[in-house]
């Protein structure tokens, strides 16, 4: 065999390897499991979970939606949230992700807010009717409360400040914050798509926030992170994992699905779990 067909051949191995390498990054889910800390939670809420879903983008792919039902199902969450973008805006298909809420609605209790795909939609008030419709809690700037034996915990949420058009979110966000009308003295959970806001979170001094958006920074280097977010830019500091300051707590997930970007690198989809703890 000549020197061109052995290095014909080589190429063709590394195309197939690639290929494959990059199927496994899109649909093989990972599971990130975290457990939060905070002497201002209730007791009655010890060891109360929270399953974490953001950026499912109407994913097609049947192997990572049945992957994260079943993962859903033996997690047994006391509740489950949803941080936007649960549809693609370039490639929209509402049922696929109605199905999939479908398969999970039994479960236990799941609350929804708008990402910046939803805000794109010129038929987004016909998914939120239909989530409401199929039981999902849309939190659209309003908040509800989780009760177990006479202790309660706000859940908070907040649209995606892409709505409204304006230029300062921080500014947004402090204002629809404040226009909720909610006890600051219980313990708070705040859903919102966007962790580049976390600042803002941390000045309204909530406990705990869930966030995406990120997309895990879509290719990850090992003791680098993500090289890229939408809306924080090049080498992102909030892509993924964990982030505290003064009484806040972050939680960002990496996503599910992808959108202009089609693929993941060392960045597989991330169904998050969180377990609460007065400690």
């Amino acid at each position: 065999m000549n020197k061109k067909k052995i290095i014909i051949i080589v190429i063709i191995i590394l195309i197939l390897l690639l290929g494959i390498y990059l199927y496994y990054e899109d649909n093989y889910l990972k599971v990130s499991k975290y457990e939060i800390n905070d002497n201002n939670l209730p007791k009655s809420f010890n060891n109360f979970k929270i399953v974490h879903i953001s950026d499912f983008h109407n994913t097609k792919s049947k192997k990572l939606t049945k992957d994260i039902v079943k993962k859903i199902k033996l997690e047994k969450p006391n509740i489950i949230v949803v941080t936007g973008d649960l549809v693609d805006s370039r490639r929209t298909d509402i049922e696929v992700s109605l199905s999939f809420i479908k398969k999970i609605i039994d479960v236990s209790p799941i609350y929804y807010v708008i990402g910046n795909h939803e805000t794109r939609l010129d038929n987004m008030d016909d998914l939120i009717k239909k989530l409401k419709d199929i039981g999902v809690i849309v939190l659209d700037n309003k908040v509800e409360t989780i009760e177990i034996s006479d202790e309660v915990i706000n859940i908070v949420g907040l649209n995606d400040p892409n709505l409204y058009k304006v230029k300062d979110y921080e500014k947004l966000i402090n204002k629809n914050l404040n226009n909720i009308d909610y006890d600051k003295n219980n313990y708070t959970i705040l859903l919102s798509h966007r962790p580049e806001l976390y600042d803002t979170y941390v000045k309204n001094n909530v406990n705990l926030v869930f966030t995406g958006h990120a997309h895990g920074g879509q290719i990850r280097v090992p003791f680098i992170g993500g090289l890229f977010a939408p809306s924080q830019g090049v080498f992102p500091k909030y892509t993924s994992g964990t982030f505290k300051d003064n009484n806040t707590t972050m939680v960002v997930s990496r996503g599910i699905g992808n959108s202009l970007f089609p693929f993941r690198v060392n960045n597989r989809p991330d169904l998050v779990v969180v377990t609460l703890n007065n400690k």
